[in-house]
């Protein structure tokens, strides 16, 4: 692998400033002003046609005048001047700009900068140029001791990296992190983002070393699938914490389903971060809190603490931040409340939060905080303590410490105040016990942290398209929508909707429909008494809207005139609708059920989202819904779950039995499977799915359609991209050994560090193209969990003494250009020869050209015959490398 394609932007050896001037108030004499103060060690040239020196500099009049090699141009001139100058740098062989001038695609004159923005982006394009802004403050690296901005700050050098939308956010987060001693290793302000993009950047900062955290300030995310994968890729390796502005944008969707009403863009993108690992924070303060959090050694096991305090008060503003940010108090056992009610006096709390009183002395906060550790229902601990006469803070905080380094759950600190705490919170300092001043911070200390373990367990679920040992007919489906997009229709009848559910295995009741009272009694008769008749008719979404449902009707006289009563009523009240009957269907009874709802939407952003929480008539009353992107799995159904009140109502209580958990997990993973396989579907709604002890059951089905854009890839529609069951395949070789060959999974971890640890040197040298014992963590991560959108692994694997054993991989990652794509491959020592590579190398290039890539190219050693020979033998062209004698470049049509 060469260097990082955003290298001459981080890193750059030579700087051009367009634009440079001796005004105080010009953007470009600023710009430069700050490149010469923060000390940058190659050249810079002023260049302004208009001046023959700018900061006791010689300025020259056009980049071609300087005769220099230069990497990267600061451009602060005039819109209409940007595209001729970013021609003039691509010619003079500039492969970077940051462009700070505005008067663009943002600016009131639209179809102008529209315009401007679209020639200098095809000119950025014509010399593989790339290009931050416009519109931009532009960049600080303090580690290339470069300061390209206009801003009157500098950053102090550090391990935190911005990436910010807004200029003027960077300028008042510099500021702040002046006052804190906050150090950065980048800041960047996108601006327009017209090229480079979050995605872009954390692709870099993912792997940059001197990046510990990354901080991201959003407005708004252009390419959903390119943001999110760079995401998964960074979130693994270093924590994310995200700022989102707009949280409560004005305007409302307009749908036809009860999804579309109550789901909103700000639920659709936690949920996008969820299934990223990252994190969010709501202010600037908690940004850098959770960063510096994340960054430290602490996690939490889970969402339930435990709170041990001195003082009623704090413990209530505890636990009132707690029930905001969902976490969880824990239910301490009985074994647990047995042991404090020996250990404290008689009138302490008798729950959690665990008031000790404010006469504690510290043996009474380590016997508190000692019993809540040893419950196996408690993930974290909380210690509170307000400094009263008979309270000894250093001594406290010392059991504190010595309890936190026995246990391996979270153990937090709240010393409240200030004169009488502050030994106490130096000596959590120097053990490096996270301690917080109020009980807010500290509640939202673990939110944080319970937040990433939750968020970095759903980033390695993987699940594919359909779930395992499924069969859906997706054919079926597919006809029964296009049929009625073929009569432009975007409202599916009850009938078809039923249909598509019953193609995926969704349970319903029997219905049918009828046209007429005698067919409604024929239908009666057929399904069996009691039964619900539901209207039926293009033009009414919501039955219950117009009363077109009628209940429990339990004999044949009641049928027709139910039928006639129910046609007439909503004729009355919808004339213009065109109503062709009623469904007749059998009646649910079970007392036991509870109403529930699970919804799909299509977010303009995020594509489509899954829903799930209370459902019937009250459902935009109870606004009860958690959301997720599909694909889903069992991991993440339970969790989406686990985010609505419906959770507590699904369980026993009182006398009613738990509902059958199993039953409503696979309609949900049928719902996932719906969306990945259907395309055309814009809404879904399933209100009521009524689950009891027995199973669950769709007793209401809402679903609307378009005709999805041509996509070149099956599930182009999808943020997330599934797991590629498809690539999964076999071969047996002449002495009967089965191998399975099949896309590199998170879990395929430990196989893999195996893998490579039993190869030869040899064979490690001709890979990886240096000398490596065996994959760090960080490898590990990276090689395994990966997103199949942007790369693909694929292992080949045998069984041996029961366990998979792999014995070769092979992997391709998408290049800067979008068309080409970089293979790497090794096969174990053991098992060359066989064609196991053979094999290999051809199924990665068949999956490259279905994704759409036009060039696979690689590197191989020139020593490394038996590659050069496979290779040749699969196509590719092999010519030597002019800076690197020692290393073939490959290359090959696809």
């Amino acid at each position: 692998m060469g260097p990082h394609y955003l290298d001459r932007l981080f890193a750059p050896r030579a700087i051009a400033v367009f634009g440079a001037s001796d005004r105080k108030d010009s953007v470009g004499g600023h710009v430069l002003r700050n490149i010469l103060a923060a000390g940058f060690d190659g050249p810079v040239f002023p260049i302004n046609p208009k001046h023959e020196s700018v900061a006791g500099r010689r300025c020259f009049r056009s980049i071609g005048e300087t005769e220099a090699s230069i990497d990267l141009a600061v451009i602060a001139t005039p819109a209409a001047t940007v595209p001729a100058i970013i021609h003039e740098c691509g010619e003079h062989g500039v492969r970077a700009a940051i462009i700070h001038s505005a008067g663009f695609a943002e600016g009131q004159e639209k179809t102008t900068g529209i315009e401007l923005e679209t020639a200098l982006l095809a000119e950025a394009r014509r010399y593989h140029m790339r290009l931050l802004g416009p519109n931009c403050l532009g960049l600080i690296r303090p580690a290339s001791k470069l300061n390209a901005t206009f801003t009157n700050n500098s950053a102090r050098s550090g391990s935190l990296a911005l990436v910010s939308q807004s200029g003027a956010l960077c300028t008042a987060i510099l500021d702040w992190a002046e006052a804190h001693r906050v150090g950065f290793s980048a800041v960047v302000s996108l601006g327009d983002g017209a090229d480079i993009n979050f995605g872009d950047l954390l692709d870099y900062l993912a792997v940059d070393p001197a990046t510990r955290s990354i901080l991201l300030y959003i407005e708004g995310i252009r390419r959903s699938r390119r943001f999110l994968s760079a995401l998964r890729v960074a979130a693994r390796l270093k924590p994310v914490v995200v700022v989102k502005a707009g949280r409560h944008a004005a305007g409302s969707r307009a749908a036809l389903s009860h999804t579309g009403a109550l789901v909103g863009a700000d639920d659709v993108f936690d949920a996008a971060l969820a299934r990223a690992g990252a994190v969010r924070a709501m202010t600037i303060e908690q940004l850098f809190s959770a960063a510096e959090l994340l960054a430290t050694k602490y996690r939490a096991r889970g969402h339930r603490l435990a709170i041990v305090t001195n003082a009623g008060g704090p413990g209530v503003l505890a636990a009132d931040r707690a029930a905001d940010l969902g976490v969880e108090l824990a239910a301490l056992s009985e074994t647990t409340m047995a042991r404090l009610n020996k250990l404290l006096p008689s009138h302490w709390s008798h729950g959690n939060p665990v008031d000790i009183l404010g006469d504690a002395d510290p043996l009474r906060f380590r016997a508190a905080a000692e019993a809540c550790l040893a419950d196996s229902n408690v993930d974290g601990l909380l210690v509170m303590l307000t400094p009263q006469a008979m309270t000894d803070p250093l001594a406290a905080a010392r059991h504190v410490v010595e309890l936190a380094a026995g246990t391996d759950k979270l153990v937090l600190a709240c010393w409240m105040g200030e004169a009488h705490v502050l030994v106490a919170r130096a000596f959590f300092t120097e053990h490096q016990l996270p301690e917080f001043p109020s009980p807010e911070a500290s509640v939202e200390a673990f939110a944080y942290l319970a937040n990433y373990q939750r968020n970095q367990q759903l980033l390695r679920q993987v699940p594919g398209p359909l779930s395992p040992h499924s069969s859906p007919d997706v054919e079926g489906a597919h006809l029964i929508i296009d049929t009625a997009l073929a009569e432009r229709r975007a409202l599916l009848t009850g009938m078809e909707a039923r249909a598509v559910l019953s193609a995926f295995g969704i349970p319903q009741l029997p219905a049918m429909e009828a046209h007429s009272g005698n067919e409604a009694l024929v239908m009666a008769e057929s399904i069996g008494y009691p039964v619900t008749l539901k209207i039926a008719s293009p033009d009414i979404t919501h039955k219950s809207d117009v009363n077109g449902v009628r209940l429990n009707i339990g004999n044949a006289q009641a049928v027709r005139t139910v039928y006639h009563e129910l046609v007439e009523s909503v004729q009355r009240q919808r004339p213009q609708a065109h109503i062709t009957g009623a469904t007749v269907e059998r009646m649910y009874k079970n007392p036991h059920g509870r109403e529930l709802h699970v919804g799909v939407i299509r977010d303009e952003v995020f594509g489509p989202v899954i829903s799930f929480g209370l459902g019937g008539v009250a459902i935009e009353v109870l606004r009860d819904r958690a959301c997720a992107l599909p694909p889903l799995n069992t991991f993440i159904v339970r969790d989406l779950i686990r985010n609505t009140r419906a959770a507590r109502l699904i369980g026993a209580f009182r006398h009613m039995p738990a509902v059958n958990h199993a039953a409503l997990e696979q309609v949900l993973l049928a719902v996932s499977e719906m969306v990945c396989e259907l395309p055309q579907i814009r809404e879904l709604d399933i209100n009521p799915l009524v689950a009891d002890e027995q199973g669950a059951v769709a007793l209401d089905v809402r679903i609307v359609v378009e005709t999805p854009p041509p996509r070149r890839d099956r599930y182009g529609h999808m943020t997330i991209y599934p797991y590629p069951t498809h690539l999964v395949s076999h071969m047996q070789l002449p002495d009967g050994t089965d191998i399975v060959l099949r896309p590199i999974r998170p879990e395929d971890a430990d196989i893999e560090a195996a893998f490579v640890r039993n190869l030869s040197p040899q064979a490690r040298y001709m890979r990886f193209m240096q000398t490596l014992e065996e994959l760090s963590p960080e490898m590990l991560v990276r090689f395994t969990q990966i997103d199949y959108d942007r790369e693909l692994a694929l292992i080949a694997v045998v069984m041996q003494d029961g366990k998979e054993v792999e014995i070769a991989v092979a992997r391709y990652g998408v290049n800067p250009d979008g068309d080409s794509c970089e293979f790497a491959i090794v096969v174990d020592d053991e098992w060359q020869t066989k064609g196991v590579g053979a094999r290999l190398l051809t199924l990665l290039m068949e999956a490259a050209k279905a994704k759409g890539f036009k060039i696979m190219e690689g590197e191989v050693l020139a020593e490394n015959g038996a590659m050069l020979s496979l290779v040749k033998r699969l196509g590719f062209s092999v010519s030597a490398m002019p800076d690197e004698p020692a290393i073939f470049a490959v290359q090959r049509n696809l």
